[in-house]
């Protein structure tokens, strides 16, 4: 089966319920994976591993960091208090465009930052990886 024929929202929800023993219903696009599901880094761990049992397609933990933070270096990303600032806020908005940048200006810690992706994140990095891979993959 190639890439494309694979719906890459199921696999990551089945991936997020079973990992963390919720209902399929629970692990819904909007769903945050470390807020709302409660899960911890040994469970996103578990996630990703399933996610590339069932797609072919690997993530690593790092991946996830390195797309939040755009190759922006942390003194350019957040303050000295590790207050995420205008520039690292800019950089998550496009890659979680589902946050308000309002809301968490001036607020939100670099250790906060994993815990506004959502199920629907890990959905479309998985597609765009897939979309990257060599076609027999």
């Amino acid at each position: 089966m190639s890439y494309e024929e694979k719906d890459f929202g199921a696999i990551v929800q089945k991936a997020v319920a079973d990992a963390l023993g919720v209902d399929i219903e629970e692990a819904v696009p909007e769903a945050t994976l470390l807020g709302d599901l409660d899960a911890e880094s040994i469970d996103l761990l578990d996630i990703l591993f399933r996610v590339e049992k069932a797609s072919g397609v690997k993530i690593k933990v790092s991946d996830i960091a390195e797309l939040l933070q755009g190759g922006i270096p942390d003194e350019e990303f957040a303050d000295e208090d590790d207050i995420i600032n205008e520039v690292g806020l800019a950089q998550l908005k496009k890659c979680l465009p589902q946050i308000d940048v309002q809301e968490l200006a001036g607020k939100l810690t670099a250790d906060e930052v994993l815990t506004l992706f959502t199920v629907q994140n890990l959905t479309d990095l998985v597609a765009e990886r897939a979309a990257l891979a060599p076609a027999a993959a």
